[in-house]
């Protein structure tokens, strides 16, 4: 019984100690110990404009900068994804997954797909900040867009740059009509170069753009055949398995999630194809980064690093991943990680705080 006595004396004088030290270390890396402690992890819906926007928001301390992913699509909702592959950044940040209208736990059955606009993702966008801010005490926060949210981003840094600290474009979409013309060049040419015949006879009865969402996506399976989507593909299975069992998304939920993106594709097609960022969005009143796949040619690259250099910005820099296209986060999610996390210390992006 003493013996007993003296262990659990022992474990709890063992606990004190190590908290002391936790709350000490705290407090000399000038963090309020109280924060320090408050992580945070919360989802919701927020009610706008004859919508329900699902919100997750992770973090290991309530008091870190706050980012915001803006996923792809449109209608993509890639939450699952980025939680999967690069939730260590909640380690450094506090960290937004945010389905925007119509996509993912934010679809509804009975909403009407015209109101899926640039227009109306902007002003969903401005709500979700302006949320984001009020909860967290924050002036402003970052922005990460992949692909077709590099563009939403992009157009709401330059409407609001008071309440950015920095936008990071990662497969950076530039313009529509020119993106899916540089697709149908790369797929003729590879084909032709690898004597893919199956290929080339499909591009054909696809023919040259614009296209619509149907064939948009036949050319984006043609663009993965030659490595121009995924460069270092991770395996299909395993992810979604590992999404599942971790609780990242229900296996309910994969149908859902597709049939919200197909109905935003459809919906929004026309006017994606026309958008070019060239004109709607020359200068940006906020630091930008640019995350780009060497081998992406889903957006090209190419075309994203040129407009990078057009680009006027109070600070830009400009990251190049040699070892993936167009889905960077997935393809070397470690790499993806720390150099989110150190171009933003590097920019000196006060982030929220």
């Amino acid at each position: 019984m003493k013996r007993r006595l003296r262990i659990a004396n022992f474990a709890i004088w063992l606990g004190l100690a190590l908290g002391a030290v936790v709350v000490a270390g705290a407090i000399f890396l000038g963090a309020n110990p109280r924060q320090a402690f408050q992580a945070v992890a919360s989802s919701e819906m927020l009610r706008t404009d004859g919508a329900e926007l699902y919100l997750l928001t992770r973090g290991a301390r309530r008091d870190a900068p706050v980012i915001l992913w803006l996923h792809g699509g449109p209608g993509g909702a890639e939450g699952p994804l980025f939680r999967l592959f690069n939730g260590a950044l909640e380690t450094d940040f506090v960290v937004a997954y945010w389905d925007q209208r119509g996509a993912g736990r934010s679809y509804s059955a009975d909403a009407d797909p015209a109101r899926l606009t640039v227009a109306q993702h902007l002003e969903d966008l401005d709500f979700v900040v302006d949320h984001l801010r009020a909860k967290f005490g924050a002036d402003k926060i970052a922005l990460i867009g992949h692909s077709w949210g590099s563009a939403l981003g992009l157009l709401y840094a330059r409407r609001h740059p008071e309440k950015v600290a920095a936008f990071v474009g990662v497969g950076q979409f530039v313009s529509g009509i020119e993106g899916q013309r540089a697709q149908y060049s790369f797929v003729d040419t590879e084909a032709r170069r690898m004597g893919d015949r199956t290929a080339l006879t499909e591009l054909a009865a696809i023919g040259p753009p614009p296209y619509s969402a149907t064939n948009g996506l036949r050319v984006q399976d043609l663009v993965d055949r030659f490595g121009g989507y995924f460069h270092s593909r991770p395996s299909f299975l395993m992810t979604i398995l590992r999404g599942i069992c971790g609780g990242y998304i229900a296996p309910w939920e994969i149908g859902k999630f597709i049939h919200a993106n197909n109905v935003s594709l459809e919906a929004m097609n026309d006017e994606i194809s026309q958008l070019d960022l060239r004109l709607s969005a020359p200068s940006v009143d906020a630091p930008v980064i640019f995350i780009l796949g060497r081998h992406d040619r889903h957006v090209d690259s190419r075309m994203a690093a040129a407009y990078f250099e057009q680009l006027q910005a109070p600070g830009k820099a400009l990251i190049w991943f040699e070892g993936a296209a167009h889905n960077i986060p997935f393809e070397q999610p470690e790499l993806f990680n720390l150099r989110v996390t150190q171009a933003l210390h590097d920019l000196e992006a006060r982030i929220g705080r």
